[in-house]
């Protein structure tokens, strides 16, 4: 639990109501967005730093407000199932609700000046953006979207009525109310599982494993969202054998065989520079324990391999979908209607969301600016 940061020199002018939040007996309000509840005086901030309490209320402080926008490959969130060789549209505010000491974007979710962020844009511009910039989807990532989840449904909202798909790239933490109303909203997700031990949560992000295994549960069994899982593996913190093997029975277990696994590959940043890169070998023992215990779909990611990031059929082995770095070369899928394809070799059904044609887009990243 957080007791809150006291703001200095800082104001709230622009910030909008949050919807999650009640008054406790002692005057402080509780913020009810994630499991920290941040417990508020007048003019405090969270952790996660967006969000603080004003006028006996907790308000959002980066409502429109974004760290900057980019069209991606959609392979990069990273999504392999999810409309592929497709633009989306990303973008993210400030802050995080987590405080992993690996992060590879502190930059953006550590940060603390505002004056940082671009102006503002509307949902309706964004939307509009990715129209023009022919994105297919709109990815809400480089810090969790959780944080700022009022700007995100409202921005998701705007991108459905142009019918551009929204996809979140999450942590998962994030408690259960708030849950429903963000992921209603959403068509995929990418959800970063840090670990699979609370000693991991608890000593490298200051969090609890547990909501984050809900948010997976409650993803497969209550949504019809697509969504695929990254595990980044740090050597020595969370790349065992032991596991990983616990990690993916659970998620055969609890979530099926057909959600993607993607294994990536750590490098040493913000406040964990002492620990080596993850070698490549690490990264495909974690794909071969993955596949031994029943997943069809594991990846590997932030290394150059062609073989453990392309996909293919888990009946007959087929080549599915070649992919070389978010580039696609082979396409043997036939399209069944429904956003379904089957192997072109056995006929079984593929997992994921697809059209008739898959995109073009390539590796390429196109910064986007807004007009003032």
């Amino acid at each position: 639990m957080s007791e809150g940061a006291p703001i200095v020199d800082e104001t709230f002018a622009d910030a909008v109501p949050g919807r999650y939040w009640h008054m406790l007996d002692d005057g402080r309000v509780q913020c009810d967005v994630c499991p920290r509840f941040c417990k508020l005086h007048e003019g405090q901030r969270g952790l996660c730093f967006v969000r603080g309490r004003q006028d006996n209320q907790i308000v959002l402080t980066t409502y429109g407000r974004s760290s900057g926008f980019c069209v991606d490959p959609i392979e990069k969130k990273p999504l392999n199932h999810f409309l592929p060789g497709t633009p989306v549209l990303s973008f993210g505010t400030a802050g995080c609700n987590l405080t992993c000491t690996f992060c590879q974007n502190w930059d953006i979710s550590k940060s603390r000046e505002f004056d940082k962020l671009q102006s503002k844009a509307t949902p309706e511009m964004i939307a509009k953006a990715a129209l023009e910039t022919g994105s297919r989807s709109v990815a809400y990532t480089y810090n969790d979207p959780v944080i700022f989840l009022e700007y995100a449904v409202d921005v998701a909202e705007a991108c459905t009525a142009h019918g551009i798909k929204n996809v979140a790239v999450s942590a998962g933490y994030i408690c259960d109310e708030p849950r429903e109303e963000f992921y209603r909203h959403m068509d995929a997700a990418n959800i970063d599982l840090k670990a699979f031990t609370q000693e991991f949560y608890r000593k490298l992000c200051t969090a609890d494993l547990q909501p984050v295994l809900e948010t997976l549960k409650y993803l497969k069994h209550e949504t019809d969202v697509w969504f695929e899982i990254t595990d980044l593996l740090i050597p020595g913190e969370n790349d065992s054998e032991h596991e990983i093997e616990e990690m993916t029975q659970w998620i055969v277990e609890n979530l099926g065989p057909d959600v993607p696994v993607h294994f990536t590959a750590f490098h040493p940043d913000w406040k964990m520079r002492d620990k080596p890169r993850t070698p490549p070998e690490t990264l495909f023992r974690a794909r071969n324990i993955a596949l031994k215990n029943g997943i069809r779909y594991a990846y590997t990611g932030n290394i150059h391999d062609k073989k453990t990031q392309s996909t293919y059929c888990h009946n007959c082995g087929e080549l599915l979908i070649g992919r070389d770095w978010h580039l696609l070369s082979d396409w043997n899928l036939v399209f069944g209607g429904n956003h379904v394809c089957d192997c072109r070799n056995c006929g079984t059904q593929l997992a994921g969301v697809f059209e008739e044609e898959h995109g073009n887009w390539g590796r390429k990243r196109a910064p986007v600016r807004f007009r003032a």
